[in-house]
């Protein structure tokens, strides 16, 4: 396997994002807790991925070799759920007296579209698809 190209990491970044942001924010519209307002759902589908996506796309492919595939999704996809529940804590949860179901409904649902865009990405993948 060819180590990664930088240049088609930068190339794949803002398509990659917004093909994501396309996946994710459904599941998080529908998933999150009521507790929630509309425009905080759909923020959270855009701004979730914002903070995350460059770490999966530009950092983590340059710290594996390409052959290390599987340790790299690994990372990737337990990096990215975990650092946008965090983030959502921070931003939606501390401070505020938010019942326990809810909290547990957002984070199973931000997990859930981090899931979905994965297992899509994959799909496209292994049909040996492109976008860079």
């Amino acid at each position: 396997m060819e180590p990664f190209d930088p240049a088609d990491l930068w190339r794949f970044l803002l398509p990659g994002y917004l093909i994501t942001v396309a996946i994710e924010t459904p599941v998080l519209v529908l998933g999150l807790s009521r507790t929630h307002r509309l425009p905080t759902r759909l923020a959270a589908g855009f701004w979730l991925t914002a903070c995350t996506y460059p770490v999966v796309v530009l950092v983590l492919p340059l710290l594996f070799p390409a052959s290390w595939r599987l340790a790299f999704l690994a990372t990737a996809e337990t990096f990215a759920p975990v650092a946008e529940c965090w983030m959502f804590h921070l931003a939606c949860h501390a401070g505020r007296d938010v019942p326990r179901s809810d909290r547990i409904r957002d984070y199973v649902a931000i997990t859930l579209a981090n899931l979905l865009s994965f297992g899509l990405g994959e799909l496209f993948y292994a049909l040996g698809g492109s976008i860079v």
